[in-house]
């Protein structure tokens, strides 16, 4: 990577031509992202002074958009999100599964983020959950921790959802713990079907209930007879479900998910050049093994296909399920512990911005990065323009 190369600069040099080009095809959404990336961390939303009390460095802090899109607001909401996961951990393996939608199905996702990546939720999870429950599997419910990704290595459209869940669950009549296979958890085959036809029956429920909407090279969708025969296409097509292997212990559990949880589609750390509008970045080709490749694009296009993978307002892109669902979250993996002979947690104390930071990083914003003296505020920063300032806090 290019020194102090991000995708924010790449937005603040080429962001208003990519907004005049494309005028009335740029939705609020997305102006909002790209306001809230360029003003990161400048003086533009403001901030704070600090100063040693013992060699007089000042320094000065500008705040952060917090916006989920954006690759520097990431690590500190990754670290408190983690932090309470935890203390949810119970000593079991955990298993990776991974639902993707084919190309034919990605295309009527993203005109329909909301209703679709909504659909691909409830049916990852209710497919795990299901094939889980039924005696000749697992005959057990079990807890899902999903995460949704809408992009692949080379940031085009590629809707997926990841999956952790614990090996095993409680009996269906809440006496035991029952333990899956080692190494094994459901068949990939049974779940890979089920799923395409929980998925395909959820679609058309959405499409027979004017949820659906279909512009561009899918308008011919619109009509009844046409979104049945791409329907039909779409059962005849093999659907990719991954099932990796168990992670060792919980400490890998949580090393994954902190790699997952809050990705968004490019980290500054993959860019490498940036130059005469021409952005070039690594990426992992896996239909070659998985080799490292660099590509190059168009700033403009770069910027597109980092828009591709905007979330609708208030969508939640992590969720829950089975026994580890937000309604009773507590009461269930009180009750595991139980079955399992396993401790209760402790919960982590509470930490302020100072402490994960440090956390993170191994870093104290406390002391002077030059002498190590105490660091004392001066006051804060007020904001210098209110200039596109669309960006709303966003932190879900």
């Amino acid at each position: 990577m290019a020194p102090g190369l991000e995708v924010a600069e790449i937005f603040r040099r080429h962001g208003d031509a990519y907004r005049q080009a494309r005028a009335g095809h740029l939705g609020l959404t997305e102006r909002r992202v790209m306001s809230a990336i360029e003003l990161c961390r400048t003086a533009a939303l403001g901030g704070h002074v600090e100063h040693c009390a013992d060699c007089g460095l000042v320094r000065i802090a500008y705040n952060s958009c917090r916006n989920r899109h954006c690759p520097k607001c990431q690590g500190l909401a990754r670290a408190a999100w983690l932090a309470q996961r935890q203390a949810e951990l119970l000593p079991v393996p955990y298993f990776h599964v991974v639902f993707t939608l084919p190309a034919a199905a990605a295309d009527i996702a993203f005109q329909n983020k909301a209703t679709v990546y909504a659909i691909l939720f409830q049916t990852a999870a209710e497919t795990l959950c299901t094939i889980a429950a039924e005696p000749r599997h697992l005959g057990a419910e079990i807890g899902v921790v999903t995460v949704l990704h809408t992009w692949g290595q080379n940031l085009q459209h590629h809707p997926h959802v990841h999956c952790v869940v614990p090996g095993g669950g409680l009996s269906l009549d809440g006496t035991r713990w029952v333990a899956c296979r080692p190494g094994f958890f459901l068949p990939v085959r049974v779940l890979s079907r089920f799923f395409r036809r929980l998925f395909l029956d959820k679609l058309r429920t959405a499409f027979d209930s004017g949820n659906l909407s279909f512009f561009g090279n899918l308008t011919s969708l619109a009509d009844a007879a046409t979104f049945e025969q791409h329907l039909a296409k779409l059962r005849r097509l093999e659907w990719v479900v991954y099932a990796k292997p168990p992670f060792g212990s919980p400490d890998q559990v949580l090393a994954y998910l902190g790699r997952y949880t809050h990705r968004v589609a490019i980290a500054n750390s993959r860019l490498v050049s940036f130059e005469q509008r021409q952005v070039s970045f690594r990426w992992r080709d896996y239909r070659h093994h998985g080799k490292t490749k660099v590509m190059t694009l168009e700033a403009s296009e770069f910027i597109r296909r980092f828009l591709l993978h905007t979330l609708p307002d208030g969508f939640h892109r992590i969720r829950h399920y089975g026994f580890l669902a937000n309604g009773h979250r507590r009461a269930k993996l009180a009750h595991c512990r139980q079955l399992l002979a396993a401790p209760t947690p402790v919960p982590p104390a509470p930490a302020n911005y100072r402490e994960r930071y440090q956390q993170l990083t191994g870093r104290s914003l406390d002391l002077c990065p030059c002498c190590g003296g105490p660091m004392v505020p001066l006051g804060p920063l007020p904001r210098t323009t209110r200039q596109r300032l669309l960006c709303w806090f966003d932190s879900s």
